[in-house]
């Protein structure tokens, strides 16, 4: 907490932390270390910590990128890869490992699209999503994101997706069928077909992007069915994180939430599970549903002035202290998620631009957030053009103390000041 913003180290001090670093090691191997019980029983551990692997792999606060921030919904292909590269050379040594790709990768990036139009969307024929050819042009060989993930594998990333709740409103409007994926075709019980217009919830539309998608009904066979298609094909593509939006806070749907968290249990590929709101988040509605994810915002959007990034004080203090911080989550613990760190090159809200301009938080402030976010044990996710990152920002970013603190620190919570 050295680092700490003299401008708002008094608020800063009214949170306090644990440390529990004791990392010793033997000076010198125990005697025993040839004998072959004892390498029978290395053996043996190594195949029980890939077992578990699976059943625990959010045991820390997750670290990153993500597009928003500097590219809103038009990042293309080539600046995600550019990106990703510099977060591998760059920030995977500080543990950030997902390269995620925000909002709207299925739009087609002409004239007359934005955050709520409708109509362009790609969508195959069974009303999934699939990237937009023009902006991702590695995706014409699968109509996915599976080249993608395979480069961004091989940089030692994880690769994570954006996703809308539910099913879009072109799917439902056209009707598409539902892929029952263990035939490989139409989705049928009861002796009829399902389709898109059985399983969408008209009047559950996404409050902030209506036109865009609408909730599941997830009380039959037929909404399970077309989630489940959607998480097997993310699986399939090589997904290692998804961000599902609209499906807390304002548009809270915990049924939805569960359901994808039961869908992501039945496969072998652990996927991290990340949920948004579109605003302030209360601990009752986080109370039932912490558990079946990894990461979930407490907030709105957090832009780069100091009125957003102060009203986090009093939402991360009610989470602490009600113990919410590392609780129970999916395959793992879970996170209160305070949001992007909108620091760097930016571009801004609701826009059909990518980064062009320099954040606008002074540099005491960013600091002063980071420290926030690393006591509160947030997910660190950064948010800015990586091909801009300054040394100025990469020393807060990468500073030693504070990724110790977001790590390893316990009893996280609000104290009276004096």
């Amino acid at each position: 907490a050295a680092c700490a913003s003299p401008l708002h180290s008094a608020q800063l001090t009214s949170i306090r932390f644990g440390m529990e670093l004791g990392l010793g090691a033997p000076t010198s191997p125990p005697p025993w270390r040839g004998h072959l019980l004892f390498r029978a029983l290395v053996i043996f551990l190594c195949l029980w910590v890939t077992s578990e692997a699976n059943e625990q792999h959010v045991e820390l606060p997750p670290r990153g990128w993500n597009s928003y921030d500097s590219f809103s919904w038009t990042v293309d292909e080539n600046a995600y890869l550019q990106n990703a590269k510099i977060l591998a050379e760059k920030l995977l040594p500080h543990g950030y490992q997902y390269a995620v790709i925000d909002y709207l990768w299925y739009r087609r990036y002409v004239d007359g699209a934005y955050t709520d139009s409708y109509g362009f969307d790609n969508i195959d024929e069974w009303g999934r999503p699939f990237p937009d050819l023009q902006r991702f042009p590695s995706s014409k060989y699968d109509k996915g994101f599976s080249q993608i993930a395979n480069k961004v594998h091989e940089m030692g990333l994880k690769f994570g997706i954006h996703l809308m709740k539910g099913i879009s409103t072109q799917a439902v409007n056209a009707n598409t069928p539902i892929l029952d994926i263990e035939t490989g075709k139409p989705y049928v019980e009861n002796g009829r077909q399902w389709a898109a217009h059985d399983i969408g919830l008209t009047h559950k539309t996404c409050a902030w992007m209506p036109h865009g998608f609408m909730s599941v009904n997830t009380d039959i066979g037929a909404g399970w069915a077309f989630l489940r298609s959607l998480y097997r094909q993310y699986a399939d593509w090589g997904v290692d994180f998804v961000k599902v939006d609209c499906i807390f806070g304002t548009d809270y749907s915990p049924e939805e939430v569960i359901t994808i968290s039961q869908l992501l249990r039945e496969l072998d590929r652990p996927i991290v599970l990340s949920i948004s709101p579109g605003t302030e988040v209360t601990v009752p509605l986080a109370e039932n549903i912490s558990e079946h994810v990894n990461m979930y915002r407490i907030t709105g959007d957090d832009w780069d002035n100091w009125k957003d990034v102060s009203t986090h004080f009093t939402v991360t203090s009610a989470f602490a202290a009600a113990n919410k911080i590392g609780a129970t989550g999916l395959r793992g613990k879970s996170w209160p998620d305070l949001d992007m760190l909108p620091f760097g090159w930016l571009t801004d809200p609701g826009v059909n631009q990518g980064p062009h301009r320099p954040c606008n938080l002074t540099f005491d402030e960013q600091k002063a957030q980071m420290t926030l976010w690393s006591m509160a044990k947030s997910p660190l996710i950064y948010g800015g053009d990586l091909r801009h990152l300054d040394n100025s920002t990469f020393s807060i970013m990468t500073n030693p103390t504070l990724l110790k603190i977001n790590y390893y620190s316990k009893n996280n919570m609000e104290v009276p000041a004096f």
